[in-house]
């Protein structure tokens, strides 16, 4: 793998940002789209006879994760994406990752990788309000919600409203994840999108499936390669008006050689979100304490404030966003000329 300089880059070098052909520095997708499965090619439904109720797996699951599963990637089934659910890759507070046989004509290969939200009231949704900031809610199927009812259930987070914004949680994974596969980020490629799982990209072998990067100790060659290349992708998601929100080893796979970012429901639009800076220099930081556990010397804090400012945003903003008030109507347009100003 070519190095980086990172001295260069993270002093915004256009070259280094924008060449996506430099060799594995930002993995080729296939030219494939993400597609939602309603959403797909015709896949001659009228004569095939497989039936959610047919929907039987080779995966062992309890009585009721089984009738979890069946109501969450039935549709997948119905729709010939996946023949079978094989086993549990990952099990989670909020999503559990489940190995799938892909069917054939997805052209995605042998298997794809099921992510799964558990039911919503077993996910903690009190406290998304750091993420949700600034950011629209979605519906089911990816549109803004407008209607005024509905964003009172959100609001008031009746039994509805949560069932909304568990939606909406899911469909900004998605199209997160779209829009970074579509830029060249090194994420899975997502594939379909139900109304409580998302299909992608299957990371890992028949047996083995790819870990997480806090489980693994890095050779020394590969440990200075890998953080350059992280913070790469780290800027072209922000370049993409992306910041992952939660970034660290834990949500990093690692597979021969490679990495792929995962876990997307947080992201934020560092253009929408008064604390961004805050949340990505967290994510940088979080990163920069693994790399230091592997030899990797850095100043995390350094890195993310060039990286930031090179990216043509300022550290600090004329007034800071704690002292505004979002239901004021002047502080709502300062701060969308400040966005403005800043593009």
């Amino acid at each position: 793998m070519p190095r980086l300089n990172l001295n260069q880059f993270i002093n915004g070098d256009d070259e280094l940002s924008t060449d996506r052909r430099t060799h594995r520095l930002l993995k080729r997708k296939p030219d494939r789209k993400p597609k939602r499965h309603h959403a797909d090619v015709e896949r001659e439904m009228s004569s095939q006879s497989d039936g959610r109720s047919d929907f039987n797996f080779t995966y062992h699951a309890s009585r009721h994760e089984k009738a979890w599963l069946v109501h969450s990637l039935g549709e997948f089934y119905e729709n010939r994406w996946i023949d079978d659910v094989l086993r549990l890759l990952k099990g989670g507070k909020e999503a559990s990752v489940y190995q799938c046989l892909a069917h054939p004509s997805t052209g995605a290969g042998k298997y794809l990788a099921a992510k799964v939200y558990r039911p919503r009231m077993f996910r903690n949704l009190k406290n998304d309000h750091l993420y949700r900031e600034g950011r629209a809610d979605l519906d089911a199927d990816g549109n803004v919600i407008l209607d005024g009812g509905m964003q009172h259930a959100m609001y008031k987070r009746t039994a509805y409203g949560q069932e909304l914004l568990h939606a909406s949680w899911i469909e900004h994974e998605y199209q997160a994840l779209g829009q970074l596969d579509a830029a060249r980020v090194d994420v899975p490629t997502p594939y379909a999108c139900d109304n409580n799982a998302i299909l992608m990209e299957y990371i890992g072998d028949a047996i083995t499936p790819a870990p997480t990067l806090n489980g693994i100790e890095l050779e020394p060659e590969e440990a200075q390669p890998l953080f350059e290349r992280l913070l790469q992708n780290v800027a072209v998601m922000l370049e993409h008006g992306r910041i992952h929100g939660d970034l660290s080893a834990y949500n990093i796979l690692y597979w021969e050689g490679d990495i792929w970012l995962i876990d997307f429901p947080q992201a934020i639009n560092p253009d929408e979100n008064r604390n961004a800076y805050r949340i990505f220099e967290r994510d940088i930081i979080r990163v920069c304490e693994y790399f230091a556990r592997q030899g990797v010397v850095s100043a995390p804090r350094r890195i993310a404030a060039e990286l930031w400012v090179a990216n043509g945003r300022k550290l600090e903003p004329d007034v800071h966003p704690r002292l505004l008030d979002d239901r004021d109507e002047a502080d709502v347009a300062y701060w969308h000329s400040q966005k403005e100003a800043d593009r």
